[in-house]
């Protein structure tokens, strides 16, 4: 597993819990969201991001969000979601996404995100911090 997660420089480990799962005995599509929800969040903490939001009212909102299944999830299971960014622009970003599960010892599924860097204040799109742009460049260990 720590091999498929190796270009990934947050992991979350998350436990599939019962009520995950809907009528048909499997995760429900909505949850794997939640999942790469909890992997791009725990990202951002480890940026520093959270903290810049409340300082400058900057912060990420998330564009757009993608999602391919692989292997259906059931309960129990542990999942580990890999969050990393592979494209940098001025405004906006791209984040892809790993769930691996304990018990398939495998990919479950993969997704992709468009993260905006979006003014609170004043409710628009704006250039992404310096600080932040540099935060992401030191975690990936590379200039975009």
């Amino acid at each position: 597993m720590k091999e498929l997660l190796k270009t990934f420089p947050v992991v979350t480990k998350i436990p599939v819990i019962w009520g995950d799962m809907d009528s048909f005995q499997h995760v429900n599509n909505v949850i794997y969201f939640r999942y790469f929800e909890s992997a791009r969040i725990q990202y951002f903490e480890t940026l520093g991001w959270l903290k810049i939001i409340e300082k400058m009212g900057i912060g990420p909102i998330l564009g757009s969000t993608s999602c391919r299944y692989r292997i259906p999830l059931t309960y129990p299971d542990t999942v580990f979601a890999g969050a990393k960014i592979t494209d940098l622009h001025e405004k906006r970003f791209t984040m892809e996404y790993l769930l691996v599960s304990e018990k398939h010892e495998g990919p479950v599924a993969e997704g992709t995100g468009i993260v905006v860097c979006y003014n609170y204040q004043k409710s628009q799109t704006t250039t992404i911090p310096e600080v932040i742009q540099q935060s992401i460049e030191k975690l990936e260990d590379r200039i975009f």
